[in-house]
């Protein structure tokens, strides 16, 4: 599609007409005044709105379609307040580094520094959060700006870039403006050197316990099968990372205690920070050599800083390509035993925790893998906190969407929305606390309104059970303040009244029938299930926890 002269129209008939260019379909909104234009240039464009019950909602949507599909993911939301509204969903997304785009109504350009109606230095405040931070002043520079946009949102490590629309640039007329043709969505890419490749791989080669550490972009719901490749053709664990818990994540099993022998850890895309102990002795063997492969000059600068001497090669390009040209090589000789070892450490969960009184949240896990491993096209939704763990821990699905590195909690059904709305013949399921639910649980009216059935099963142990578990620790069990629910909350009873389905569980033998139901129903499913407050389970074949400030 090449670039084309749009004669006329107003600058949200240019700004929708570009997001059609670029493949967008689906819009993740909450409606407000400054975005009412956009609105209605949407249906001309044959854009589809998913309209959100608060602007949250809106960019975790966006960010979760992004995971899924590949694609840019659109939030739509309102000026200032609704704006503000969209900010923390935002730094999630840059930290799951997912391509997304946010659209925030503004107050008109021609009433700037005047006091206008939710006047808002909205790009000073995103600027940090965001890839990219713009607010164009002129009608026919939406198309190209949108475009702009898009290619760096995409461009490096994916992330989101935050877009201002000033209400009079929305309604003003373009004039002759430029409409982008294909070539203006597509980032330049930064190839791996070969030379550089083949370096990397004879340091892989000479090593005897190579490992490798991606980032989330390579994680097998977002790349497929590229880090097994990858892992093969290098003879080496390829291990992505995209939990907030870093080495203790419930999903790495005990891999911890096998990295802490490597030899040579080569960071592909994975940014070093707190989630490997900041490239320190506890994480990594004082002797272990390193290599950094990373879009960003930031990125590499801090790892000098963290391992100076210890890196032996580095790299600024785009962590997928480096991949494929990785992988694309001839293999190297196979190292069985140390692979073998790697992989039980990860599969490694320990004994099979001691039943009670209570439902633990193993066998909630062991019933709803159950209902995954029946599916065709499964999805699976973890959302942060201790149940959260437990379900990351002990649940798999081709497709897994988890709360990711900047910890926050809540998205989860926001998250099964968009999985259900960009795989509408797959089984979500999306797993969450009692306490998690509550951020968006009006939500389950749009899954319903938008036709977006999935599972939403909860965890419920009447608790905020993270912060429970951290009080209990550090502070005694005379010291509990604050954290409690209520015990006899019926979020599945909610669910009903918003005319979805739900079920509450309080004995084990119910749960196979309860799930199974709620797999056919043809509306979204709460599945309110009574658990014991376990803590987040810690895999570890040693006694020492893994090096992790979370």
């Amino acid at each position: 599609m090449e670039r084309e002269i749009q004669r006329s129209g107003t600058g949200a008939q240019l700004l929708t007409e570009t997001l059609a260019r670029a493949g967008v379909r689906t819009i993740f909104s909450l409606s407000g005044n400054q975005i009412m234009p956009v609105y209605d240039a949407c249906i001309d464009a044959g854009l589809r709105i998913v309209h959100v019950r608060h602007e949250a909602a809106a960019v975790a949507m966006a960010d979760a379609y992004a995971q899924l599909t590949g694609e840019v993911g659109v939030a739509l939301v309102t000026a200032a307040p609704g704006f503000l509204n969209a900010l923390s969903p935002l730094y999630s997304a840059r930290l799951s580094e997912s391509p997304v785009l946010l659209l925030s109504g503004d107050s008109p350009v021609a009433q700037d520094g005047m006091g206008a109606f939710q006047e808002l230095a909205q790009t000073t405040i995103s600027g940090p959060l965001a890839k990219r931070a713009l607010r164009p002043l002129r009608a026919r520079d939406l198309g190209l700006e949108a475009a702009s946009a898009i290619r760096a949102a995409r461009a490096g490590r994916p992330g989101p870039v935050h877009m201002a629309l000033a209400f009079d640039v929305l309604c003003a007329q373009t004039g002759s403006a430029v409409l982008p043709g294909a070539g203006d969505f597509v980032p330049q890419r930064q190839p791996l050197d070969p030379g550089m490749a083949d370096r990397i791989a004879t340091l892989v080669a000479e090593a005897r316990r190579p490992v490798v550490l991606a980032g989330p972009s390579l994680s097998p719901s977002r790349a497929g099968d590229l880090a097994t490749r990858l892992s093969q053709r290098l003879a080496a664990p390829v291990v992505p990372m995209e939990s907030p818990r870093g080495l203790r994540d419930p999903a790495l099993g005990a891999f911890a205690e096998e990295l802490s022998r490597a030899d040579l850890v080569v960071l592909l895309g994975k940014t070093p920070d707190f989630t490997t102990g900041f490239l320190g002795g506890a994480a990594l063997a004082e002797d272990a050599k390193l290599v950094v492969i990373d879009p960003e000059t930031d990125a590499l600068d801090r790892a000098w800083r963290l391992a100076g001497e210890r890196i032996v090669l580095a790299a600024c390009t785009d962590t997928r390509a480096a991949a494929e040209t990785l992988a694309a090589g001839t293999p190297l000789a196979a190292r069985a035993d140390w692979a073998e070892t790697v992989a039980r450490s990860l599969a490694w969960r320990g004994d099979e925790p001691a039943s009670g009184a209570a439902i633990h949240p193993v066998a909630v896990c062991r019933a709803v893998q159950r209902v995954l491993d029946a599916a065709q096209d499964a999805v699976l939704v973890c959302d942060g906190g201790e149940f959260g763990q437990w379900a990351q821990g002990y649940c798999t699905a081709g497709t897994r969407i988890v709360n990711g590195m900047s910890g926050a909690i809540g998205s989860g059904l926001c998250y099964a929305i968009a999985a259900k709305i960009a795989r509408p013949g797959a089984t979500v399921v999306a797993m969450m606390g009692d306490g998690t639910v509550g951020f968006h649980l009006a939500e389950f009216e749009t899954a319903l309104r938008e036709d977006a059935p999935f599972i939403a099963l909860i965890g419920n142990d009447s608790r905020w059970n993270a912060e429970y578990q951290i009080q209990l620790r550090d502070y005694g069990a005379d010291r509990l303040i604050g954290c409690e629910l209520t015990a006899d909350a019926r979020y599945d009873a909610v669910a009903r009244a918003l005319g979805c389905e739900g079920t509450l569980v309080t004995d084990a033998a119910a749960l196979p029938d309860a799930l199974a139901d709620a797999a056919t129903a043809a509306v979204p499913a709460c599945v309110n299930v009574g658990i014991e407050g376990a803590p987040a389970p810690l895999f570890t074949r040693t006694g020492k926890p893994a090096a992790s400030a979370h």
